[in-house]
């Protein structure tokens, strides 16, 4: 298998994360873990991966702190799968990565499931980026900075 370069030495926050979810499996599991899978077996149904596969993309979720393995909850002998606070904190990036698939990858008549509001049972509002006073941000109203950069 050809080995992944690691972007763990990488200055910019888009890079350095893909080590740990870089690939469409890792955020297939994450999506899971929040519709509240913990199971391998779940996971595993649910992706119809294989199970080399599955063990190392958990592997790989628990060793940079997405996930954490704990006891079964019903004190079996397998372990569950739980997002962390790191983990959670993904959930923006997943709502943003639907809303975008939804935007450009479905037709307009086309069904497909939608992330609604628990209690209205209403989508969520569109993310979009916003400057510090409230105002939405467009890419060309952006510029990444270096460290050392003057503004």
């Amino acid at each position: 298998m050809v080995k992944r370069t690691s972007h763990q030495d990488s200055l910019c926050g888009v890079a350095r994360p893909l080590d740990a979810i870089g690939d469409g499996w890792s955020l297939l599991i994450i999506r899971d873990a929040f519709d509240g899978l913990r199971r391998f077996g779940e996971f595993q149904k649910s992706l119809g991966l294989a199970k080399n596969i599955l063990a190392a993309r958990l592997r790989t979720l628990v060793d940079h702190g997405i996930l954490q393995a704990v006891p079964a909850a019903d004190g079996g002998r397998h372990q569950d799968y739980v997002l962390t606070a790191k983990g959670r904190g993904l959930f923006p990036v997943l709502v943003a990565l639907r809303q975008w698939g939804e935007d450009h990858f479905f037709r307009a008549d086309e069904p497909h499931v939608r992330l609604v509001d628990k209690r209205a049972g209403l989508p969520l509002r569109r993310l979009e980026p916003q400057a510090h006073d409230g105002t939405p941000l467009a890419p060309e109203d952006t510029v990444v900075r270096f460290p050392g950069e003057n503004p």
